[in-house]
Order: C-alpha cells, then sequence, then structure tokens
C-alpha cells in the first residue's frame, strides 16, 4: 500500500481554491498551519495524515488507524469476497472502508491479523528487510522429532521457486503440536516446510508478530493497538535449544 506525500503547494492547489503561485502569500500571511505549526514552506511535505488548515479550514485531517483481530478459521483475509465473510465484516469502525491487511492468513488459519490505513506501518511490518518474527502454533498430523528443529533452523530447500527459507525456530510442544517463528512469508510457507516430512498442518494459528501479542481476544473480536504495540520491533529470530519443552 503506497503512502501519500504531496508538496504543500500541490497539496493546496489540489484541494483549495488557491494555485501553487499563490501558496508562497498564503505562508507569508501566516494562513497554513501544518500539525499546529504555521507553515514555513512550500516544499514542506504533506502526508497521508499531516493535518492542513487554511484561514481556520481544515483540508485533511485523516487519523491513523491500527487494528488487530483475532481471525477465526473459515474467514476471508480480503476486503471484499463475493461468496464467504471476509475479515472486514468482523470489524466495528467507522474507518474500516479504508483499512487494508498487513499480512494474510489463509482461509482455514486462525489467530493474530493486522489492519491499518496506514501504507508505510505496514510496509515496515512486511519487508523481509525488518525481520519481524510471526509466531505460529501448529498441530500436525505425525508426531514430531528433534530433526525437525535442526532442519528448519538450517532452512528448507522449495525447488519450484529454487529458494532456501531463511532459518526458523521451532519449539516443540508436545508429540504433535509445536511453536514456529519465522521471519518471512512464502506462499503457504508453513504447510510446505512441514509437508518436507511429509506432515500435513491440522490446524495453524498466529500468535504473536513481533511484540504484538494476541491476548485477551476472544474469536472474531478486534482492538486497536496500543502506542507501545504500534512500535512492534523484536528481535526477528534467535537460535532455540533444540529438544522439547516442558
Amino acid at each position: 500500500m503506497k503512502s501519500k506525500t504531496h508538496r504543500l503547494d500541490r497539496f493546496i492547489s489540489q484541494n483549495s481554491d488557491f494555485s501553487i503561485s499563490d501558496t508562497r502569500l498564503l505562508i507569508a500571511q501566516k494562513r497554513i498551519v501544518l500539525d499546529g505549526r504555521v507553515a514555513s514552506s512550500i516544499q514542506q511535505k504533506v502526508g497521508e495524515f499531516t493535518q492542513v488548515v487554511l484561514d481556520g479550514q481544515c483540508l485533511n485531517d485523516n487519523k491513523p488507524v491500527y487494528i488487530m483481530l483475532n481471525k477465526p478459521r473459515g474467514v476471508v483475509s480480503a476486503t471484499k469476497d463475493p461468496k464467504h465473510a471476509t475479515v472486514l465484516d468482523l470489524i466495528k469502525h467507522p474507518q474500516k472502508s479504508e483499512l487494508h491487511i498487513v499480512g494474510r492468513l489463509d482461509f482455514n488459519t486462525t489467530g493474530l491479523l493486522l489492519l491499518t490505513n496506514d501504507g508505510a506501518w505496514s510496509r515496515k511490518i512486511s519487508l523481509p528487510e525488518t525481520k519481524l518474527a510471526k509466531t505460529y502454533e501448529v498441530t500436525l498430523s505425525k508426531p514430531l522429532s528433534d530433526e525437525y528443529v535442526v532442519v528448519f533452523r538450517e532452512g528448507i530447500y522449495f525447488a519450484y521457486e529454487n529458494i532456501t527459507t531463511r532459518p526458523a525456530c521451532l519449539e516443540i510442544l508436545s508429540d504433535y503440536t509445536a511453536r514456529l517463528s519465522l521471519v518471512e512469508g512464502k506462499y503457504h510457507q508453513v504447510k510446505r516446510m512441514f509437508g518436507f516430512f511429509q506432515n500435513q498442518v491440522l490446524a495453524l494459528h498466529r500468535v504473536s508478530v513481533g511484540s504484538i501479542l494476541l491476548e485477551g481476544l476472544e474469536v472474531g473480536q478486534s482492538r486497536a493497538l496500543t502506542i507501545d504495540e504500534l512500535g512492534c520491533q523484536t528481535p526477528a529470530w534467535q537460535p532455540c535449544s533444540l529438544g522439547r519443552l516442558g
């Protein structure tokens, strides 16, 4: 999602009766206020969420929205779908039509899903270079072994794309359940990684993105992120101990 940034003079010409050339005089007369401060240059940047006031009239007062949802099984990670309920159908927010999804979850995958209208923030969360860890709880059809931990840590080769996955941290919770942390999101990556061992994923549930934790939300519920959660930076991946937890 591309964020929108304009030079102040262009923004004024596009959102008022004044021209680009008029903007210098408006600035000199201190008639333009950006985020509570009098504008000082025609080259000042007006972002998607910059408050712009001209002669006391607000020309831009968009508010950034950041929401977490506990996605149920059988709901589409999309804003529109002709056949199925979408995640937006579950959200009650006056700006929900402006939201886009940050890191989709498959139809039957449950858990933490982020939505926002802030393109710059969603790019930061999604880019592989950010190395932000996404953590899942996984239920398998066959028993796990310590070999999984080693192979996931070394990376698994996907012949179709001719790539090797980045190191991932697998913690075995029981014979059939595990917690997996990884920093990328290739197509059906989790299922394909366990498919390397011919082990089918029966259930997949995302519990965190960086330091944003899915806690206290019932299935289908949503809430705004806190200020602390918006940073959501945490070490991407650290080697995990070989073996089982508990």
